[in-house]
């Protein structure tokens, strides 16, 4: 396996924004969201920006990433997302930030891209899940594949060069040869990022109600598809630096790197979580609430302690970089780093992971067995 060509470290923290408004909500998605309209809007992008206020006071800090996620961002719109982006700044800096928003491709047009990298937008996450029409129709999708790669294109006129597209693996019926296909498609796109996802079937969605999980690869099958989409995307030089993440050297997601290297990160908006001070905190997933609230803040609930030895392991791990005994041992010299290298050894024999003195990282083949591997080795 080809490992990321760059040592990857995020040290300062981050902002993630959950924008709560969909055209219309995709069978397989379970993330919070509701049907978009202007009012609503208006509304929750004043309370955003009072919302950054009031945390810019509570938890000063200088950020350089802000993740515009959802839901479907890009409905917000240039005129709102610069007003969030001006308190953005003004409260919290941004100095030289990565500014991602994510954008359904079919809801795409030039101009609104050109006012979105003026606002200061300097990267764009499309949603395309797959280049094959029978996959796109099984999962809701709005678009084409040819409607995907005009965005893309459009993208690159309007000066974006950090694009990033996204894949579903694991679909019912799907095959190596579709994954191939999808994979060939997001590379002549020119894009400089790829995140390859295997479809898990969310309790409650439609996916779920109507049996889809049945029709779906079992374990083995998933695994067939994980592969080999891994291997179609390094061929195309896309090097694998998380479990479901490819990118160009230098274009890895900066933002989502905090979440695995425990970095702090301030959640906005309804179903949002942070992690400051040491504590894990979330909103509760409620647009009607957060809107009515005085202060926002109060809504916030506390869910105990984070950044400890254990997270350090499983979140590191995510990364193709893995963790650095060095580095752990730094931060938390109680813990028994001895121990966690020993207990991995087998894992490594076996060819499911990695080992240096000082690193210890998954291989694709360990990445698909991670959880059962972490239950066994913590």
């Amino acid at each position: 396996m080809s490992r990321y060509p760059l040592q990857i470290k995020e040290r300062r923290p981050g902002i993630y924004v959950h924008v709560p408004f969909c055209a219309a909500k995709c069978p397989y998605c379970n993330f919070y969201s509701v049907k978009a309209q202007d009012s609503l809007m208006d509304a929750y992008t004043e309370k955003l920006c009072q919302t950054l206020e009031q945390s810019a006071r509570r938890w000063p800090r200088r950020m350089d990433s802000l993740y515009f996620g959802g839901g479907t961002p890009i409905l917000l719109g240039p005129t709102r997302i610069e007003k969030i982006l001006g308190a953005a700044r003004r409260y919290f800096s941004l100095e030289q930030a990565e500014i991602t928003l994510e954008a359904n491709p079919a809801s795409t047009l030039e101009p609104v891209l050109r006012e979105l990298y003026a606002a200061g937008v300097n990267r764009l996450s499309f949603g395309l899940q797959s280049a094959d029409e029978g996959e796109l129709r099984l999962l809701g999708r709005r678009h084409t594949a040819k409607e995907a790669a005009q965005a893309v294109e459009q993208a690159q006129r309007a000066g974006f060069f950090n694009l990033s597209l996204d894949l579903m693996l694991g679909l019912p019926q799907q095959t190596a040869q579709s994954v191939e296909n999808s994979v060939d498609f997001c590379a002549k796109t020119g894009v400089s990022h790829i995140s390859a996802y295997l479809l898990k079937v969310e309790p409650g969605t439609p996916f779920d109600q109507n049996g889809v999980a049945a029709r779906c690869p079992d374990a083995d099958g998933q695994a067939d598809l994980y592969l080999c989409a891994v291997n179609a995307l390094e061929k195309h030089g896309f090097f694998q630096y998380e479990i479901s993440s490819f990118a160009k050297p230098g274009f890895h997601s900066r933002h989502n790197c905090k979440y695995w290297l425990g970095a702090e990160y301030l959640g906005l908006g309804p179903a949002a979580h942070s992690f400051l001070g040491g504590r894990r905190r979330f909103f509760p997933p409620d647009l009607a609430v957060f809107l009515s609230a005085e202060d926002p803040l109060a809504l916030v609930t506390d869910d105990g302690p984070g950044g400890g030895p254990q997270e350090f392991v499983l979140l590191g791990l995510r990364l193709t970089q893995g963790i650095s005994r060095k580095e752990g041992a730094a931060a938390f010299p109680d813990y028994d780093w001895a121990g966690l290298w020993q207990k991995a050894a087998p894992m490594v024999r076996a060819g499911y992971m990695g080992q240096t003195d000082d690193r210890l990282f998954f291989t694709p083949e360990g990445f698909l067995l991670s959880n059962a591997i972490l239950a066994r080795i913590l």
